[in-house]
């Protein structure tokens, strides 16, 4: 039998991991981001860049997640990072580099709160932001593609850091 969100037993937990989020402007990117934090018991999101869009459009992707994940919107994310980082936070990038790391392969800290930085749906992590953090990782690809879809790979990210730190 199937069951729904209110008869699973999954263990309720956050693990202290937060969301960095530079320039993530697509309002059901950003609704399906809300869901995948929930779904992964992330500490919290911070959205950075000009115009976010938290309105209706996010909500039909939320699903009223955005009322449960504790969220904040930031202009600055350089300023964000460099605030976590001095906070004590490893901070890791999602992003395609020549030197990131297959995301298989990597271990995360275990002892440390850990920022994951995401970037733009067309341009990724900027430049500055990807040479003030302490390790960049990718998710292999066996496809013409060389990426997915910002939601996706934040999903299979998450899914791997939290299973490190179960």
């Amino acid at each position: 039998m199937q069951l729904d969100h209110n008869s699973t037993h999954f263990e309720k937990r956050t693990f202290p991991i937060t969301l960095v989020c530079e320039q993530v402007t697509n309002a059901p990117n950003i609704g399906s981001l809300f869901r995948t934090a929930d779904a992964f018991g992330i500490e919290q999101i911070i959205f950075c860049g000009e115009h976010i869009p938290l309105g209706r459009k996010m909500m039909k992707t939320s699903r009223a997640t955005e009322k449960s994940v504790k969220h904040e919107v930031k202009t600055n994310a350089l300023d964000v990072v460099s605030t976590l980082k001095s906070n004590g936070y490893f901070i890791v990038a999602l992003e395609i580099t020549t030197n990131s790391k297959a995301l298989v392969d990597y271990i995360f800290p275990k002892d440390t709160p850990i920022a994951l930085v995401i970037g733009d749906e067309n341009f990724g992590v900027s430049e500055t932001i990807l040479n003030t953090c302490d390790a960049t990782i990718h998710i292999d690809m066996y496809g013409q593609n060389s990426s997915m879809n910002v939601v996706q790979a934040t999903s299979i990210t998450l899914y791997e850091i939290t299973r490190q730190l179960k």
